[in-house]
């Protein structure tokens, strides 16, 4: 990171400070919200919660070597002291963007966030030094906190923007201007919260009408196969770039296959052509692909650069369609970070396709946050399962939700062989009573489920 003194800190902050003799001591290591992994020498910020205060875990940074502690009260060690904890990181952020000469690349969407973010600082790394957010870092929190940790040679800032609420993204844009911003998709994600699609597309393109304009060198990559991001055009001054799967897109992809579940296909461009084979599972990746594409295009990568880096790029964040070996020759496909409609779809579709004859076993939980689609939506992805001929379906909980899951598949073309556990802990008994050597399975539930590890669990599981 950036070196910034006590009183560069207060200043940017509007903060005092506190217990620090010294107002010019150095802050020079990772800078964390979490006590347990801040470095030596960052910053500790004591954010307090609903359910956690920080300022209670301000003894173990400090023993992790913290150098200071930017909080809301004094804490007895060296802190900088502001009214709100949250509202000064991002003013903090915000002047440390001011030091740093990087470019903001800013990317949103309701599916495939975290997965297109690594996959671009992937590819914008051999064109530059990239920092871009760790995990689903999207918050008011992550984003200052992804800020704070570049270096100054970094020529790129690659930061994923999430939203639960009209505005989140407007505030984020805020703190980090964007000149390229991406937006992905406009899904069921967080639809309970928006009450609609329609609402959801409002708060996406937050990120494109807070892009300068197109004299200033503002760049809109849209999703051109999807009615909603690309109706995002006319909310931006700044040079629209399209991709997607049509020709009036501005990158394309021809020739489309799935290799063992993985895409292979044609990069198009008004420049030219390169083939891409991505190590990426799932069919939904070329559309991913492509926007990172598009991104890298504009920011000046060649065509056959940009392939080679889509190529070599590997998955990263974890719970992400991470493929799992088991000593017993069972394949785990954890995708179980999160989910919704669309998602879950996808990961089924990989499914189907990794599988290549062998046996499938989808382990389904809730998909939270849908508000009155829940019902609907659970129901269709029972469909799904069956369509797909999935040979077995294990639910996790008893809510309706799941009876509707469980439903839909009976309903369906193929209706699979159907088990049902009441929450994760009854799941490995089952599972190790089911799978045999050779079976691929599927985990995919929302977050709040408790499932994110659970492939983990099963991988290391095996009977002697």
């Amino acid at each position: 990171m950036i070196p910034l003194t006590l009183a560069e800190i207060a200043e940017a902050t509007g903060g005092t400070i506190h217990d620090a003799p010294d107002p010019l001591r150095q802050v020079t290591g990772r800078s964390s919200a979490d006590s347990r992994a801040v470095g030596p020498g960052g910053i500790f910020v004591a954010v307090r919660g609903a359910r956690v205060d920080g300022h209670d875990y301000v003894p173990d940074a400090l023993a992790a070597g913290a150098a200071c502690v930017l909080a809301s009260r004094p804490v007895g060690a060296p802190a900088v002291v502001v009214d709100d904890v949250v509202d000064a990181l991002g003013r903090l952020a915000r002047h440390v963007l001011g030091r740093l000469g990087a470019q903001v690349v800013a990317l949103t969407g309701s599916a495939g966030k975290t997965t297109t973010k690594d996959l671009l600082a992937q590819v914008l790394a051999q064109h530059g030094e990239t920092t871009c957010t760790p995990g689903s870092f999207n918050t008011e929190i992550g984003l200052p906190l992804t800020v704070l940790g570049a270096e100054e040679s970094a020529r790129y800032l690659v930061l994923e923007m999430g939203a639960r609420h009209q505005g989140d993204i407007a505030y984020l844009a805020s703190l980090t201007p964007p000149s390229l911003g991406v937006v992905l998709n406009v899904g069921s994600a967080h639809i309970g919260e928006f009450g609609g699609r329609e609402a959801i597309a409002d708060a996406k393109s937050e990120l494109v009408q807070a892009l300068p304009p197109a004299v200033d060198g503002g760049v809109a990559v849209l999703n051109a196969d999807d009615d909603l991001v690309a109706a995002m055009a006319s909310r931006t001054t700044a040079k629209v770039v399209t991709y997607g799967l049509g020709e009036c897109a501005d990158i394309r992809a021809a020739d489309v296959r799935l290799d063992a579940g993985r895409a292979v296909f044609t990069l198009l461009t008004a420049d030219g052509s390169a083939p891409v084979a991505l190590q990426l599972l799932g069919a939904h990746q070329v559309h991913n692909a492509l926007a990172v594409a598009a991104a890298a295009h504009s920011l000046g990568m060649t065509v056959d650069a940009i392939a080679d880096a889509l190529t070599t790029a590997r998955p990263i964040s974890a719970g992400r369609l991470e493929v799992l070996e088991r000593s017993d020759g069972v394949t785990i496909v954890n995708d179980a970070f999160n989910a919704n409609r669309e998602s879950t779809r996808a990961a089924l579709q990989t499914l189907a396709h990794l599988a290549q004859g062998r046996r499938t076993i989808a382990v389904l939980g809730d998909m939270r946050e849908l508000g009155s689609t829940a019902t609907q939506a659970h129901r269709e992805v029972g469909n799904c399962v069956s369509d797909l001929g999935i040979d077995t379906l294990v639910t996790v909980g008893s809510t309706h939700e799941m009876a509707a899951l469980a439903d839909g598949a009976r309903q369906g073309r193929i209706p699979p062989r159907i088990e049902s556990v009441d929450g994760p802990d009854a799941l490995l008994p089952l599972l190790n009573d089911l799978l045999t050597s050779g079976d691929v399975v599927l985990i995919k539930a929302s977050r709040s489920v408790g499932l994110e590890k659970f492939g983990n669990v099963l991988q290391a599981s095996v009977r002697a």
